[in-house]
């Protein structure tokens, strides 16, 4: 069971849900470019939770149940907001359930969102773990010829068009051995039929182009970190990964043989017991 909210950053407004007791140590979950929040299923969120923790997933600006951007300004690089805006929605989402300090794990765009977390708003953190991601620096986000063109392909605008990219992707950068396109296109269709945003997905994009890098800044990081990837993910290699732990001090790096750039249950487990093995040792 999880309870629904609503935070205010200005007058961006984002959707939450928490699962678990509110007493316990929250663990914030953060998203990737384009994906929502049930992107982190119930069932995952309910597996970190069973470890004594109030889990809170939410939905990025622009996307899911959160507010889009369709009439905002750009600047003279073409950004609606940057990746800081972003961090500053995550923190709203603390701040509206009273949450002083937090765990923080963010995937692919969402780990840049917790980097950034972690050198703007270094009080809130307890700590940090980074998953498939990388720093900023445009050598250490290496992707396939084909993973880049898929990423970056004009959106489908039916649903099935959308489910099938959405499988398409998958079948490039997911992991392969759990490969499960069954699975895939019921979390597809979840998706689409909660929203449908692909311009939302445009804007996010163009943030994190904008945002630079903050490579000069990691070395400040004082969060416990875990740095997280996977051994066959060609969207962002996992040189991102290695750079992020290499910068971050005393941050630890965890590969994870068999997974792309994706999340299947059958790895739910082993990733549940790292990240719950990181907060516990830094209790």
């Amino acid at each position: 069971m999880s309870t629904a909210g609503r935070a205010l950053n200005g007058r961006c407004e984002i959707y939450y849900d928490a699962f678990g007791d509110p007493a316990n140590p929250t663990l914030l979950l953060v998203n990737g470019l384009g994906s929502q929040c049930i992107n982190y299923p119930d069932e995952w969120c309910e597996m970190f939770a069973a470890h004594g923790l109030q889990v809170v997933r939410y939905d990025n600006r622009d996307m899911g149940l959160s507010s889009k951007f369709d009439d905002a300004p750009v600047d003279d690089q073409g950004a609606a907001y940057r990746v800081a805006d972003m961090v500053a929605d995550g923190i709203a989402v603390l701040d509206a359930l009273g949450v002083e300090k937090a765990h923080v794990m963010g995937l692919s765009m969402g780990g840049m969102i917790v980097q950034n977390m972690a050198i703007l708003y270094p009080q809130r953190l307890l700590t940090l773990t980074s998953v498939m991601s990388s720093t900023g620096e445009p050598e250490y986000r290496k992707s396939t010829r084909r993973a880049a063109e898929l990423l970056t392909a004009p959106s489908a605008t039916t649903r099935e068009g959308v489910v099938q990219e959405s499988i398409e992707g998958l079948r490039e950068w997911g992991s392969p051995e759990f490969a499960d396109e069954a699975r895939w296109r019921a979390a597809a269709e979840k998706a689409y039929d909660r929203s449908f945003s692909p311009d939302g997905t445009a804007r996010q994009y163009m943030a994190i182009m904008a945002s630079g890098s903050w490579a000069d800044q990691l070395p400040n990081v004082t969060a416990p970190t875990l740095v997280i990837h996977g051994d066959k993910d060609t969207l962002i290699d996992q040189i991102g990964g290695r750079r992020t732990a290499e910068l971050i001090p005393g941050a630890r790096f965890e590969l994870i043989e068999g997974m792309g750039h994706d999340y299947p249950p059958q790895l739910w487990r082993r990733w549940t017991d790292l990240v719950v093995g990181h907060i516990q040792s830094c209790s």
